[in-house]
């Protein structure tokens, strides 16, 4: 099941000779739910590459997001990302689990935070 996810993430460097990963300011993670060292994909809505990594803490309030390692020849500075989490849940609990879904303005600070309720389908 997302856990959480990060939408309109812009990528404000990207390195290739680091050793991988992609770097997310502290209060973003906190206001995600998403843990450093936690795998996640990546899906860059901008160019449609994808990819999985792990999360390293950045400075608080920086609004800077790195793309590290092999996964920076996928994006480029001022690509947009959706960077999401995944967790298992029981059945009876995913029916009910409402994932967090931050949206970012384009300099990486926090449009909006929203709980994305299941919709019930129709039988």
């Amino acid at each position: 099941m997302l856990l959480a996810k990060l939408h309109g993430a812009v990528v404000t460097d990207a390195n290739v000779a680091y050793e991988g990963s992609i770097t997310i300011p502290k209060d973003l993670l906190e206001t995600s739910g998403l843990l450093p060292h936690e795998a996640v994909a990546v899906w860059n809505v901008t160019r449609g590459t994808r990819f999985e990594t792990y999360i390293l803490e950045g400075a608080p309030k920086s609004q800077e997001i790195h793309v590290n390692g092999a996964a920076a020849h996928l994006v480029e500075v001022g690509d947009s990302l959706i960077v999401a989490g995944f967790t298992y849940l029981p059945a009876a609990q995913a029916r009910q689990h409402e994932p967090t879904a931050v949206f970012l303005n384009p300099d990486n600070s926090v449009k909006n935070i929203r709980r994305e309720r299941p919709k019930t389908a129709a039988l």
